[in-house]
């Protein structure tokens, strides 16, 4: 429970924000609205504005923590039950989270905390999503891709795209068993595994979807040295193998000849690497958004209840790339605070570092003490 004088302090300096920062929404009058306090994300949900002027009167009036919106547009949005809102279509989202990649510093510092590490990993991932599967693989343009910092420990990738927006759960679904490479088939990959004197034949750099990435994560790895090898899944004596022979594995895989990696039982081998690759590239992703056409998701350039941070809206995919949320979704850059902190560990927020603490009164600027108090981790002095 977060403490009282600190959820006020909160709200004061929320309504601050929203008071001099429009939130914009386009078809505003489409969407469903979820609502909630600092304990529960979604408290309420079925509401609708006409406009986004009495989006905003409300946002000042309640102020709050916790603001979602539908990825569905709706002929009447807060219809109830779901059936008499006149579903119209809706948007194809990536929801990525840095808790779900299963970093060695979560060991060190938890998973409620995020570090340095997890933020640029993450950010990894949302690229990856992007550059690697949606535009490639499903010919999206750039131009249809939203991204937003969740203003947490992750991003939100909307596909704007109106060709996506009919998809039902059913196709989403096959959409996020694709990123996850589930049910590949290693026969299709490489279809001459298992047959007897004869050549492993499989996928190029060139090639497109799975075939292409599997050759170039394979190739990449072999080049990253026995490290990257192993985080594959390949055991010390094949990668040494591997990094020992690496021009000629290299030109093999390039010119489709997976032979040049001489291994028992191919089969088994490749299908463990392929399981590991999939795994490692999308295990960020929550497919329970993607596949769902009616989850509600974080407004953008809306604030983070759990930090103080602001879901930033981010122009383009270069924006992504040089975007530090700890600096650029920073909002409450005036004045300090006095506040008292149980434990935290160590913070870098505008290129500055803050901590670690354990039991000790500070004074630092409001934006940490509001990120350490909605983290739990810190009360007013």
């Amino acid at each position: 429970m977060l403490d009282q004088r600190v959820a006020d302090l909160a709200r004061l300096k929320f309504h601050e924000y929203y008071q001099n920062n429009d939130v914009l929404i386009d078809q505003i009058e489409k969407r469903e609205f979820g609502f909630g306090d600092f304990e529960t994300k979604i408290r309420r949900r079925h509401m609708a504005f006409r406009n986004n002027d009495a989006f905003k009167r409300y946002l000042l009036l309640d102020v709050p923590p916790f603001i979602s919106i539908s990825t569905a547009y709706y002929r009447n949005p807060d219809g109830r039950p779901m059936e008499n809102k006149g579903w119209l279509g809706s948007e194809l989202v990536f929801d990525l989270d840095a808790t779900d990649l299963n970093l060695n510093c979560q060991k060190e510092h938890g998973r409620n905390w995020i570090c340095e590490n997890c933020l640029s990993a993450i950010k990894n991932e949302a690229l990856k999503t992007i550059e690697e599967f949606l535009i490639p693989d499903f010919g999206i343009s750039k131009n249809n891709i939203e991204i937003n910092f969740s203003g947490n420990r992750g991003y939100h990738i909307h596909v704007k795209d109106r060709d996506f927006f009919s998809l039902n759960s059913n196709a989403r679904k096959q959409i996020s068993d694709y990123l996850n490479g589930k049910d590949l088939d290693i026969r299709v990959l490489f279809p001459t595994i298992g047959e007897r004197l004869k050549a492993l034949k499989g996928p190029t750099p060139t090639d497109g979807g799975w075939g292409g990435r599997i050759a170039r994560t394979t190739i990449s790895a072999i080049n990253g040295g026995n490290e990257q090898l192993v985080k594959l899944g390949i055991d010390g004596k094949t990668a040494r193998k591997l990094i020992k022979n690496k021009a000629e594995v290299i030109m093999g895989i390039t010119t489709g000849n997976w032979d040049s990696i001489n291994v028992p039982k191919k089969a088994d081998f490749w299908g463990n690497i392929i399981n590991t690759m999939t795994v490692s590239q999308t295990s960020a992703i929550d497919k329970n958004v993607t596949n769902s056409p009616e989850h509600l998701i974080r407004v953008a350039n809306t604030i983070h209840a759990d930090t103080g941070l602001v879901a930033k809206k981010l122009k383009s995919i270069s924006d992504l790339e040089k975007f530090d949320p700890m600096k650029d979704a920073i909002i409450f850059k005036n004045g300090r605070m006095r506040i008292n902190v149980s434990n935290a560990n160590k913070l870098y927020m505008n290129d500055m570092e803050f901590g670690p603490y354990n039991n000790i009164v500070v004074e630092v600027p409001t934006y940490v003490a509001l990120y350490l108090m909605l983290k739990r981790c810190a009360v007013l002095a």
